[in-house]
């Protein structure tokens, strides 16, 4: 096939019937839309253009810089499709988690301004949230930028509405279930809007990873309001699920399916797996599901490898979520009220557990950095502190840290957690240091 522009290769993807004894379901087919077939490797390709494409022109008239909040799938096909019109692009986020991601974004030529923000540390009215920032950049210095707003434009919507789930359509014809990641949402979305034109009584479920986890790609519950496009009543149900839960669905679609994607698409599974299967005895008429192969699993190697060391050789990891509720609730807490005077008291190590830029930007006097992968590798791997002494865990909300206060001391460590977390100590207006 030969094609004039890499974007011509955008969409039109293949459909693939997974094998009933992957998904178990006897009344019930399931179909993978393979995204990941566009040229940039994702879901996201469809948007990126769409967001573009129209002005494309104007942009490169006036020398305008590519602007966008991304932390990987939608940055790589703008980069990809910048790099193809001559055009500079930047992203400004703060969910940049995984190595492999934003290296391969730095070779493509992107430019990356990173910041803690929301995910960090949430706060409504944080201004070094990344849409804050990108809202007040473009205030100071909009004639030197073009944003593509992933997060609000409507095109977003409007490309998988009448390409996406027109393919879906033209392929399958009704589809009964639909699942997909909430990220930006709009995928979902606008592919539901289009097969409810056929089928009414579509059951769409959304799906979103655990509070405490992060499953690239996706938002966890909490995190929803801050998309403009979402909508919580186009949803029948939203499934939550962690990613050791997510890299099993991931295995399976790579060893038994030959569908090299990655982690959201292993969520993706799961969640359809774990529906269907209550009801697929149920049904009375053969039905058709569908979910999304978003990317591929390349890109998140040191992701799978730090939380499946197994696959690769390595021992298996006792992590946090070998923590029983137990051993949780036995996990002594300190408020923000008292922590001051405890902290004088005590004299504990305070470890901090955010990421660098996080703790470089507001942090508790005295307190250490260590980022919590790191900490996770410290924990389960050797002996990070002395024995004797006592250690206050510091993150976002007091959530985290009294996970890794319960692996401290299940160690037989002497570690207490900080309740209500930074979150809490700022809202009291407690001193903070910067770096």
């Amino acid at each position: 096939m030969k094609v004039d522009s890499i974007t011509e290769l955008i969409g039109e993807t293949p459909m693939l019937k997974l094998d009933k004894e992957v998904t178990g379901l006897k009344n019930i087919d399931v179909y993978v839309k393979l995204e990941y077939h566009s040229p940039f490797g994702s879901i996201k390709d469809r948007v990126a253009w769409e967001l573009i494409r129209d002005d494309i022109d104007e942009i490169k008239e006036k020398n305008q810089t590519l602007l966008e909040s991304s932390s990987g799938n939608t940055a790589k096909a703008i980069q990809g499709i910048a790099g193809t019109h001559g055009l500079d692009f930047k992203t400004i986020t703060n969910r940049i988690k995984v190595d492999e991601v934003k290296d391969i974004l730095i070779m493509m030529g992107a430019e990356i301004e990173e910041l803690p923000g929301k995910s960090e540390c949430p706060d409504p009215n944080d201004p070094d949230d990344p849409l804050t920032h990108l809202d007040r950049l473009m205030n100071r210095e909009g004639e030197e930028y073009f944003r593509a707003g992933q997060y609000t434009n409507q095109k977003n919507t409007k490309v998988h509405r009448e390409q996406t789930g027109q393919e879906i359509l033209d392929d399958l014809g009704k589809v009964d279930y639909l699942f997909g990641g909430l990220g930006t949402t709009g995928s979902t979305k606008g592919v539901a809007q289009k097969l409810k034109e056929e089928n009414s009584d579509l059951e769409v479920t959304g799906i979103v990873s655990s509070q405490d986890d992060f499953i690239p790609g996706i938002r966890t519950a909490n995190e929803m309001w801050e998309v403009g496009l979402y909508e919580k009543e186009l949803y029948s149900d939203r499934a939550v699920i962690d990613s050791k839960d997510a890299l099993e669905g991931m295995l399976t679609l790579i060893r038994e399916c030959g569908v090299l994607a990655g982690p959201t698409t292993g969520a993706n599974f799961v969640a359809l797996k774990r529906k269907l299967s209550e009801i697929d005895q149920e049904v009375e008429e053969q039905k058709t599901a569908v979910f999304f192969a978003c990317d591929r699993f390349e890109h998140y190697r040191s992701y799978i490898k730090e939380r499946k060391p197994e696959i690769f050789g390595g021992d298996k990891r006792e992590g946090t979520e070998t923590l029983t509720e137990e051993e949780l609730e036995q996990v002594p807490e300190i408020s923000v009220e008292n922590a001051e005077e405890w902290i004088e008291e005590e004299r504990p190590i305070i470890v901090d557990s955010r990421s660098n830029p996080a703790y470089q930007m507001a942090h508790i006097p005295g307190s250490i950095n260590i980022p919590e992968e790191k900490l996770k590798e410290l924990i389960e791997t050797g002996k990070p502190f002395a024995q004797n002494q006592k250690i206050l865990l510091v993150c976002p909300g007091g959530r985290k840290s009294k996970k890794f206060a319960a692996l401290l001391q299940r160690e037989n460590f002497e570690a207490y957690n900080l309740k209500e977390g930074i979150t809490g100590w700022r809202s009291e207006g407690k001193e903070l240091e910067t770096v």
